[in-house]
């Protein structure tokens, strides 16, 4: 039985009405999707695999979609650094080359990574779909994800929020230095004005938080994730959905996107 989903609302916005929101100086024109505030149920038809690439900038709330998606579908959510991890901790041989090149202070390279991606993949937990959380991230990736899919479905989705939004979200965050809980402040613009609500202590902004490192970051990626998102907007199954959204409606435009593709191949 295939689950019903209230109507929402999916703004398509043709590739002349909309760029992408970067610095790094390349526009990109993409369909863009929106949802209006619900509740998605748990998918109950799980005939079709469901293969999700998410790719979005620090801060979009990308790995809390992969999680809802992941336990939406009953599938995996598989991150780069999961991945990384877990090689590591399980001393293969792929495993120990990570842990050497990491040592290294090294990038992992295409070959390794997608070698990783492999071998998770072949698990037996995969064989209904999984969440693909930071791979692949350069083109030659891509091209070998596209070969491992050719039999299903690859469904990639980026979510999108401008520099200046991601710059003041990640301003409004806060780690306590007793608790170590990480929370949000409502004033962005002095770093340590509030105790923390839970045990009184200081509130203080990680140095990864500050404004002109996470414009660096942004910078990076755009110039990273620019060729990956040229690789796949012009495929059906590609979709932009607006991370500007509260969070239940960005989880509402996904659903509705992989919802139209498994049930009118």
């Amino acid at each position: 039985m295939r689950t019903l989903l209230r109507p929402i609302q999916i703004r398509m916005i043709s590739p002349m009405e909309r760029p992408c929101h970067n610095d790094g100086g390349v526009t990109v024109h993409r369909p863009l999707i929106s949802a209006p505030h619900m509740i998605v149920p748990r998918r109950t038809d799980v005939s079709t695999p469901v293969n999700v690439v998410l790719i979005g900038p620090p801060g979009c709330g990308k790995g809390t979609q992969a999680v809802r998606l992941a336990e939406r579908h009953g599938i995996p959510h598989i991150s780069t650094g999961e991945i990384l991890r877990g090689a590591v901790r399980a001393g293969s041989e792929l495993g120990r080359q990570v842990a050497d090149t990491l040592v290294k202070g090294s990038l992992v390279s295409d070959d390794l990574m997608t070698d990783l991606v492999r071998e998770r993949l072949a698990q037996p937990d995969t064989a209904r779909g999984c969440v693909l959380d930071g791979f692949p991230r350069t083109v030659v990736q891509s091209r070998v994800l596209d070969g491992m899919m050719s039999a299903v479905l690859l469904i990639v989705m980026l979510i999108d929020v401008p520099d200046a939004e991601i710059v003041r979200r990640m301003g409004t965050r806060r780690v306590c230095d007793a608790c170590r809980l990480t929370q949000s402040v409502s004033d962005a613009l002095h770093p340590d004005s509030e105790p923390c609500p839970y045990c009184g202590g200081n509130l203080v902004r990680r140095p990864d938080d500050e404004p002109e490192t996470v414009r660096h970051r942004l910078a990076t990626y755009t110039a990273s994730a620019t060729p990956v998102i040229e690789h796949y907007r012009l495929r059906p199954s590609f979709a932009i959905v607006d991370g500007r959204q509260h969070s239940d409606k960005v989880a509402a435009a996904m659903a509705a996107h992989i919802e139209s593709l498994i049930t009118n191949p």
